[in-house]
């Protein structure tokens, strides 16, 4: 038997069965259709932006505390105007860390010297070292702690 030959009727009409397939293939997404712009400027869409899920620790130990109570207070101060301090205001006077603060200076002092501070004032010396003037409450005697320390 000799093979079928095709007729030229027919091939348009396979061509427009295909095309009528691909159409109920795709379905509603036929025809395109563009987004109208209102703007002239391309704004950028914000996208979902997830949390970090590292893999392993970039740092194995947290870092030490540079300012610790012995690195804030350095040494006591023992001039004349210090220990009048000392005697008539209830005052102790300290050089510090230039770095601490007025709450650094008063749990430094808390830790080293078990005593309840009122108030401290600081200032900057010319020479750049930090003072701390260290009031302490009326309950504690700054005398007492003085000689403890062994600066009277």
């Amino acid at each position: 038997m000799a093979p079928k030959k095709t007729t030229k009727a027919a091939a348009p009409a396979a061509q427009s069965a295909a095309k009528a397939k691909k159409h109920v293939q795709k379905g509603a997404h036929l025809k395109r259709s563009r987004k109208i712009r209102t703007t002239v400027r391309f704004r950028r869409p914000v996208t979902l932006s997830l949390p970090r899920k590292p893999r392993y620790q970039r740092k194995s130990v947290p870092r030490r505390n540079k300012l610790d109570q012995f690195t804030i207070i350095k040494y006591p101060l023992t001039t004349e105007s210090a220990m009048k301090k000392i005697e008539d205001h209830n005052t102790l006077v300290f050089v510090t860390d230039i770095r601490a603060n007025k709450p650094q200076i008063k749990s430094a002092f808390k830790k080293l010297y078990d005593a309840e501070v009122a108030k401290i004032n600081t200032l900057v010396r010319p020479d750049g070292e930090k003072k701390a003037y260290v009031k302490l409450t009326p309950d504690f005697d700054a005398m007492d702690i003085a000689n403890k320390i062994n600066i009277c």
